[in-house]
């Protein structure tokens, strides 16, 4: 089994390189984030333990890339980083699995094996509307062949609606999706945000996709919602 390493604390990563020989694994080292998406992009691995913080390029960058070419190898990222947010970067960005330093290396080896087990993920559907095309791996939205741009909040917000199309949605459900379960916030915040929404993917295109439903929310409308 080959596996790449992307770590800039060399002495670190050698010792990880030679204990992981040591199990039997074929492995390379990269030691900037350029040099790893580089490794990653041009060979084929059955893993990747990726370092988040690298000169460079970040491994959240990285992770992000990769994703983007469709390149689905296992990774797990790697980093003395132990916030409940970084994890959940790193989750929402495509990784498998996360280990924060200091960390047993018994642990590392269990997760590898566990990984490879697994296997390279499928492909996650991409979710469509008529000729607009939301995937959510790559976290690219497209009506046709332009590529829309949203931010984070945008593009949750569409991909909810793309997920329950058809169905009239109360802002309170959109909320708890969207924003958090214990958002106490206005609940307003949804008309604003499906404003932003209808400016970039309907309004520059001369389409009407989420219509407002009285006295109840919104909904995405079509009968050709489609995942592939």
């Amino acid at each position: 089994m080959r596996l790449l390493i992307v770590e800039d604390e060399r002495e670190f990563a050698e010792t990880l390189r030679r204990g992981l020989v040591a199990e039997g694994f074929t492995v390379d080292v990269a030691n900037t984030g350029p040099d790893g998406l580089w490794s990653a992009t041009n060979h084929d691995y059955d893993a990747v333990v990726l370092d988040i913080m690298l000169p460079g390029l970040s491994g959240y960058e990285i992770l992000k890339r990769l994703r983007a070419q469709k390149n689905w190898t296992p990774v797990l990222m790697l980093t003395a980083k132990d916030g409940e947010y970084d994890e959940a970067d790193a989750f929402d960005l495509g990784a498998d699995d996360y280990l924060s330093k200091p960390f047993s290396f018994v642990v590392l080896i269990a997760r590898l094996r566990a990984l490879l087990r697994r296997g390279a993920p499928a492909r996650p559907a991409v979710l469509s509307a008529g000729n607009l095309h939301l995937d959510p791996s790559a976290r690219t939205v497209h009506r046709g062949q332009q590529r829309i741009e949203l931010t984070a909040r945008e593009f949750g917000l569409l991909e909810f609606l793309l997920h329950r199309a058809g169905t009239a949605l109360t802002k309170n459900e959109i909320l708890s999706h969207v924003w958090d379960a214990h958002y106490d916030g206005d609940e307003n915040v949804v008309e604003v945000y499906v404003g932003y929404l209808r400016r970039k993917i309907d309004a520059p295109f001369g389409t009407h996709t989420i219509e407002t439903v009285r006295g109840v929310g919104y909904r995405l409308v079509g009968t050709d919602v489609t995942r592939s």
